[in-house]
C-alpha cells in the first residue's frame, strides 16, 4: 500500500514546504518507490509509491482532474472494467486506477465511492467547493487518519506523523484502550483525543472553519434475497464469488505470498488460485505460501496439514519454525510506536518472514482473516431459528428447533428461549458482570467505557432486514474494527489482501438463507460441499482448528511477574487496571488455572505499549499521577518525541 500526507490551511495562509521535508523519512519506508507531492498556495500533500501491479507503476500523484481536484488514491480497484465501460469517454484499458477514480468523481461527485470496489483511501482537494475530502472503503481495509484545529487540518495514512510532528500535545483516548482490551475499539477512534481515523464506508467533508461533516456512501441491501431451487446452484454460485474474489487479489506484476496454516479457510485460497493460475485467469506470475509450525505444541499440529496441501498442489512453501524461540514478545521497543501492537512476533520470527518475502520478490500476502466468521464457522443455530420466528414460518421453526435439539442435546425450549432473549435488552450492568476479564480493570475505568469493554453490542430488532442479516453485519463491524486496530508493515513492506472480506462474496452470503451455511452437524456447510474436489479432503473433514495455549500461558506467567516486580505500572496508575485483579490472575495462570488468555495478553500489551511511551520519550510522557481512586490523565508532548 502507498502513503500519503497532506495539510490545508483554511485561513488562507501558505503551507511551509518544510513540514512535508519533515515527514519524508518517516513516509519513505512504506513507499520507497517514487515521491509525488504538491505544495501551492494553501495546500499540500506529499504521496510516497509502493507498487503492486502494472497500472500503478505508471501512475502519476497526486492526480490533478481537468476540473482542478486534486485526487491522491491508495487502493486496488477491482472492477476496473466495469467502470471503464461506464465511463468510455474518458477512460480506456490502459488507464490506471487514479485515472478511471478521478473521471469516476468528475461524472458522478461523492456518489463515485459506492462504485469502487476494492481495497482502497483516498483524499481529494476539490478546487470548487474549496473543501476536502476524505474517503475509505466499505470494509477500511486501509488506514486514512485525520486532525484539525480550527483553520488547518492535516491528514496521513499513518498515525505517526500525525503525532509527532502536531506541534501539540494529546490526551489518552480511554475508549480506545477499552476496545483495544476487549473486542477492538471503534473505527473511528485512535488512541489519542484529537486524532480521528475515517471510518469504513464513509467520507469525511471538511471546509472553511474546520466544519466537519462525516456522510455513510453506501450499505448493505437488507431486502437482498437469493434463493435457489437446489443446493447445487449454491454450491455454484458460492464458487464464482469465492473464485472471483481470489482472482482480484492476484492483481499483481509480481509473485504473491499467501498465508497457509493448514486450516480450510488459508488452504481453500491457495487451492482455488492455484486452480486460476492453472486456467491462466491469474496476473500474478505466481503463487507462494508461507507458513509457521511449532513442534512443541501439544495442540498445535499445523505441520501435516499444510504439509497435504503442499503435495496438492506440488509445490513446498517458505516454513517458519518458531518453537525455539517466545512466538511473542512484549519487550518495550527502542522505537516509538503510535499504537500497542498486539501479539507481537519475536525479532527472529520477523527476520526469517522478511527473507522469506524477499526470496521470492512480493509485495502481497494473502490472508484468511475472516473466512471462518462470515462462512458459518460458529455452528449456532440462533440465526437460522430467529429468522423462522420473525417471518411466522412456525412450522419449520418446530421441525429445525427438533434437529437442532438433537444436535445440541438441549431441550427445544432453552433453544427457543435463548433466541428469543437476543431480542430484548440486557442492562450494562448485568452484561458486565458476565465478562470475566472487567475483574482486571478498574471498575470506574470500567463504568466510563462499558460499550466498549463490551464489543459494542447490538440486539436484534424486529426490523431492518432479516436477524441473520443483522448478526452478519455485526460480526462484519467486529471484523472492520479489528483491521482498524491493525498495524502497516514496512520491515518488511507488504500488502495485505483478504478474499473473505470481499464486498460481492459478502453480498452474496448475506442475501442467502442462512442454513445454507450451517446446518445441524454441519458447520460451514456451504463451503465444504463447494470446494469438495478442490481442496483435499483432509482439510476439508478437519475439526475446528485447535490453537497453541501453552506459550501465551508461559508468557503471561513470566511477564506478567515481571511487571508486578517493577515500582509501578502506568496502566495503574492511569487508572485503567486494577493491580490486585491483575495479581490475581497472574498468580492463577502460575498454578495452572483456566484463565480468559487474550484479554490478559491484551493488557500486558497495553502495558507494553504505555511503558513504550515513557522509553521513547522520558521527558515528554506527562502523567498526572493522582490517588488510584482518581482517573490520570496522559500528555504526550509531539513536538518532543524522540524518534
Amino acid at each position: 500500500m502507498s502513503v500519503q500526507f497532506g495539510k490545508c490551511n483554511f485561513d488562507g495562509k501558505p503551507v511551509d514546504p518544510e513540514d512535508l521535508a519533515e515527514v519524508r523519512p518517516v513516509l519513505a519506508p512504506y513507499g520507497p518507490d517514487w515521491e509525488g507531492f504538491i505544495c501551492k498556495d494553501n495546500f499540500a500533500i506529499l504521496y510516497r509509491a509502493f507498487h503492486t501491479t502494472t497500472e500503478s507503476s505508471r501512475e502519476i500523484q497526486p492526480h490533478v482532474c481537468s476540473s482542478g481536484a486534486v485526487i491522491t488514491w491508495d487502493g486496488r480497484l477491482d472492477n476496473r472494467d466495469e467502470l471503464i465501460g461506464l465511463l468510455s469517454r474518458d477512460t480506456s484499458a490502459t488507464s490506471t486506477d487514479v485515472q478511471i477514480v478521478a473521471a469516476a468523481y468528475e461524472r458522478w461527485g461523492t456518489d463515485s465511492f459506492a462504485r469502487l470496489l476494492g481495497d482502497w483511501a483516498l483524499s481529494i482537494w476539490d478546487t470548487r467547493t474549496r473543501s476536502l475530502l476524505l474517503a475509505n472503503d466499505f470494509l477500511g481495509t486501509r488506514h486514512l487518519y485525520y486532525s484539525f484545529d480550527e483553520e488547518q487540518v492535516t491528514w496521513c495514512t499513518i498515525l505517526d506523523p500525525l503525532v509527532l510532528f502536531s506541534g501539540r500535545s494529546f490526551e489518552l483516548e480511554e475508549e480506545y484502550i477499552a476496545g483495544w482490551l476487549s473486542f477492538f475499539p471503534a473505527t473511528h477512534l485512535t488512541p489519542y483525543v484529537g486524532i480521528q481515523a475515517v471510518a469504513p464506508a464513509t467520507f469525511v467533508r471538511i471546509s472553511h472553519g474546520c466544519r466537519q461533516t462525516v456522510n455513510r456512501y453506501w450499505d448493505f441491501d437488507a431486502s437482498a434475497r437469493i434463493r435457489y431451487k437446489t443446493d447445487a446452484e449454491y454450491e455454484a454460485h458460492f464458487r464464482s464469488v469465492l473464485s472471483e474474489s481470489i482472482r482480484r487479489r492476484l492483481r499483481s506484476d509480481r509473485a504473491v505470498l499467501a498465508e497457509l496454516s493448514g486450516g480450510i479457510d488459508s488452504s481453500s485460497i491457495v487451492c482455488v488460485a492455484d486452480q486460476l493460475l492453472s486456467c491462466g485467469l491469474a496476473e500474478t506470475p505466481r503463487l507462494d505460501t508461507v507458513s509457521y509450525y511449532d513442534d512443541s505444541e501439544p495442540n498445535w499440529d499445523e505441520r501435516p496439514f499444510f504439509t497435504k496441501v503442499e503435495e496438492h498442489r506440488g509445490r513446498i512453501g517458505c516454513h517458519i519454525d518458531v518453537s525455539r524461540e517466545r512466538s511473542f514478545s512484549f519487550t518495550a521497543d527502542r522505537q516509538y510506536s503510535a499504537t500497542p501492537a498486539f501479539l507481537r512476533r519475536s525479532s527472529r520470527e520477523e527476520e526469517r518472514f522478511a527473507d522469506c518475502v524477499r526470496s521470492h520478490d512480493s509485495r502481497v500476502l494473502l490472508s484468511g482473516i475472516g473466512g471462518d466468521e462470515v462462512t458459518g464457522g460458529q455452528p449456532s443455530p440462533n440465526s437460522e431459528l430467529a429468522d423462522l420466528l420473525t417471518t411466522f414460518q412456525f412450522r419449520s421453526l418446530v421441525h429445525q428447533l427438533k434437529l437442532w435439539s438433537l444436535n445440541k442435546r438441549r431441550p427445544w425450549l432453552h433453544l427457543l428461549a435463548s433466541v428469543a432473549r437476543n431480542f430484548f435488552p440486557t442492562t450494562a450492568t448485568n452484561a458486565l458482570r458476565q465478562i470475566p476479564f472487567t475483574s482486571l480493570l478498574r471498575s470506574d475505568f470500567v463504568c466510563r467505557n462499558g460499550r466498549a469493554v463490551l464489543g459494542y453490542p447490538q440486539r436484534l430488532t424486529w426490523f431492518g432486514g432479516l436477524p441473520s442479516f443483522q448478526e452478519c453485519l455485526a460480526t462484519l463491524n467486529m471484523l472492520q474494527r479489528q483491521l482498524a486496530s491493525s498495524s502497516v508493515s514496512k520491515e518488511p513492506t507488504i500488502e495485505m489482501r483478504y478474499p473473505y472480506l470481499d464486498r460481492r462474496f459478502l453480498e452474496f452470503l448475506y442475501a442467502i438463507p442462512h442454513e445454507q451455511l450451517v446446518r445441524p452437524g454441519q458447520r460451514r456447510s456451504l463451503m465444504r460441499r463447494s470446494l469438495a474436489g478442490i481442496v483435499p479432503k483432509e482439510i476439508l473433514d478437519r475439526r475446528r482448528k485447535a490453537y497453541s495455549a501453552c506459550a501465551p500461558r508461559a508468557i503471561i506467567a513470566f511477564d506478567g511477574a515481571a511487571l508486578l516486580g517493577e515500582r509501578s505500572m502506568r496502566s495503574v496508575q492511569l487508572g485503567i487496571v486494577d493491580r490486585d485483579g491483575f495479581s490475581a490472575a497472574v498468580e492463577r495462570i502460575q498454578f495452572g488455572h483456566d484463565i480468559a488468555l487474550v484479554p490478559l495478553l491484551r493488557l500486558i500489551v497495553v502495558e507494553s505499549w504505555l511503558q513504550n511511551l515513557a522509553r521513547t520519550a522520558p521527558r515528554v510522557l506527562q502523567c498526572s499521577y493522582r490517588s488510584e481512586s482518581q482517573v490520570s490523565s496522559i500528555q504526550i508532548s509531539a513536538e518532543k518525541i524522540q524518534t
